[in-house]
């Protein structure tokens, strides 16, 4: 079982030794499930459309869970940071397998009519940036990389949040139209954005205010 460590406002929830592991296998069932529907003429007369879209959204799911892990340690004291790259890379399987059924089972491999679409549409584009953007972020989640970039983790990391804005807008323009889904989940990612740089400003504010009365002491 997870338990507690540290005191007060700052308390770490520290996960059992293969809780990330069932946590990841949990996260998985979904795309085993409609994987399943699919095999078995399931998911309505266009299967491999429904099937991209429900992996679409699977990875936006786990994208506003993995954002929501800071704001959730600064509003309550609780971290979950343990947890916070299992829900990423889960993140990053389900845009994979959203970018392989797309490449693989959509377009069938069709490289001119793949290159017309990552070219001239934009919602497209933007997707598959966003999906760029992802794999240098779950090629360095692990301890070891973190521990090598030293400082230039936290930068390189800190691409989620153009990730974030760049899933929102792919999102909301693969729906076509305004739904509450889309606009929903589209809404949380902007939001935990938001939330994220407006958090910023206030660190840098409150040391500006830190550090000035410290300087004029100095100047004395």
């Amino acid at each position: 079982m997870p338990y507690l460590s540290g005191s007060g406002r700052n308390r770490t929830v520290v996960p059992w030794r293969f809780e990330t592991w069932i946590l990841t296998i949990v996260g998985l069932v979904p795309a085993a499930l409609y994987f399943w529907y699919g095999a078995h003429d399931q998911l309505g007369a266009d299967p491999v459309n429904v099937f991209e879209r429900w992996l679409g959204l699977w990875a936006v799911r786990f994208l506003v869970l993995t954002l929501c892990i800071t704001p959730l340690r600064v509003m309550t004291g609780y971290s979950l940071l343990r947890y916070r790259r299992t829900l990423g890379l889960l993140a990053f399987w389900y845009a994979c397998m959203h970018v392989a059924v797309y490449v693989g089972l959509d377009q069938r491999f069709d490289m001119p009519v793949l290159w017309r679409d990552m070219t001239r549409r934009p919602f497209l584009m933007i997707g598959f940036c966003a999906f760029i953007l992802l794999v240098p972020l779950a090629l360095t989640s692990a301890t070891w990389a973190i521990r090598r970039l030293g400082r230039r983790w936290r930068t390189l990391h800190r691409l989620v949040y153009v990730v974030a804005v760049l899933a929102s807008v792919h999102f909301l323009m693969a729906f076509k139209t305004y739904t509450p889904t889309s606009v929903g989940y589209a809404a949380a990612l902007c939001g935990l954005v938001l939330w994220r740089g407006g958090h910023a400003l206030w660190h840098v504010r409150k040391r500006v205010r830190q550090d000035g009365p410290r300087q004029g002491t100095v100047l004395k």
